[in-house]
């Protein structure tokens, strides 16, 4: 996969990027707040490096999900601000996608400029299961730009026309972000270092079957927290009280806690968990045995016990993948499992890769110090479906030669 050197001198040069800028918003009465800007601040370097070699940089990101038409409050004029913050330099921004707005405020960039157009879903073409209308669209934004460079790794695993198709119509490159996000996770699924642990969390068991059947021969340790462990708990045979549960995904559970232990794979659960009756920041809780919880409470963080011994089992990783919180860390009194789990994670003497998505929001929410891990992905969809061993369709379009 080749890199934007490869596109040769871009002075002068129209260069359209798809950048992830799918930033949570707070709509507020004097406008809308973006409330984590990680990718954002995460996109920069790319836009810059171009702008500095004097392209003509276009920049295309979606948000959220307007259902094919404009909606002001997926607007992506609040992350055209924090841009031109960021970037320290005026970023132009155009009100529509690839209408007269786009095409003016392509026309009236000079060597060196940054335009954001608006957001790419607000056109039903852009998610559009029909090969020929995002063709449609694709064509568009070509006529728009003279190279793509793709940098939204978050979407890599769309196949969307600003992220698959527009590939096959211009000369193209994969941004910094990109090669970053896929250097680390290469390291990871390829030829980890051991011991190699994996921790998943999350609430949904079902949401990481794909990781674990790809991984669970792979790897020396999984330790499993989160929403998710009440299901390998109730595997075991069990009673999880009110915790989260997907009773139709049991026999799959007890079927991969087989494989690991033919495997020699250790699987870690939680040996205590924080309950309370209800997911409210001010319920009261209690730490009880995870082979205990009563009927009447919901398991909602790992306890103490559960922290030491996953710290433990992490102290001498070389390898570490993580994703998935521990509990419900948005709220206070669940949130110590997480953090405490993610400085273990950070601490490690190795390769620490956290996995996107929540676990990357969990390490911003914290407050912890995103330079002592290896990598933190900003893609939460397309890490997943790596450690899945899927195939991507907007990485696959970066390895072919435009029509």
């Amino acid at each position: 996969m080749k890199g934007i050197d490869a596109l040769g001198d871009l002075r002068g040069k129209r260069v359209l990027v798809r950048s992830d800028l799918n930033v949570p918003l707070d709509q507020q009465a004097d406008g809308a707040v973006i409330t984590d800007d990680g990718r954002v601040r995460a996109s920069v370097p790319t836009i810059r490096d171009l702008a500095d070699a004097g392209a003509r940089v276009v920049v295309v990101a979606h948000l959220g999900r307007p259902k094919g038409e404009p909606d002001p409050q997926y607007s992506l004029a609040p992350v055209a601000e924090r841009l031109s913050e960021l970037l320290g330099r005026n970023v132009a921004f155009a009100t529509d996608t690839v209408g007269e707005s786009a095409r003016q405020t392509v026309a009236a960039l000079a060597d060196g400029d940054v335009a954001l157009l608006e957001n790419l879903r607000f056109d039903a073409r852009e998610t559009s299961k029909d090969d020929a209308e995002r063709a449609a669209f694709a064509d568009a934004l070509a006529e728009l730009a003279d190279a793509f460079v793709s940098d939204g790794f978050g979407v890599v695993h769309r196949k969307q026309a600003s992220v698959y198709d527009i590939a096959y119509r211009l000369p193209h490159a994969a941004g910094g972000l990109v090669l970053a996000e896929m250097e680390a996770f290469s390291k990871v699924l390829d030829d980890p270092e051991r011991p190699y642990v994996v921790v998943l969390g999350g609430s949904k068991v079902s949401d990481k079957l794909g990781v674990i059947d790809n991984l669970i021969d792979t790897v020396d340790r999984l330790l499993i927290g989160g929403g998710m462990a009440f299901t390998f708990l109730a595997a075991q045979g069990y009673g999880v009280g009110g915790s989260l549960l997907e009773a139709d995904q049991i026999d799959t559970v007890r079927t991969y806690l087989d494989r690991a232990a033919e495997a020699g794979v250790e699987v870690v659960l939680p040996a205590d968990v924080v309950v309370a009756a209800d997911v409210s920041a001010d319920a009261p809780t209690s730490v009880v045995p995870a082979t205990e919880i009563p009927d009447d409470q919901k398991g909602l963080d790992i306890g103490p016990a559960t922290v030491e011994q996953f710290r433990a089992k992490l102290a001498d990783a070389k390898t570490v993948v993580w994703n998935g919180p521990m509990g419900v860390f948005e709220l206070a009194p669940f949130a110590d499992g997480t953090r405490r789990v993610a400085e273990a994670v950070a601490q490690v003497d190795g390769t620490s890769v956290v996995g996107g998505g929540d676990s990357a929001a969990a390490v911003r929410q914290l407050g912890l110090d995103e330079s002592a891990f290896t990598h933190i992905s900003t893609g939460g969809g397309a890490s997943l479906e790596l450690l899945e061993g899927k195939t991507l369709p907007g990485l696959t379009a970066l390895q072919d030669t435009p029509s």
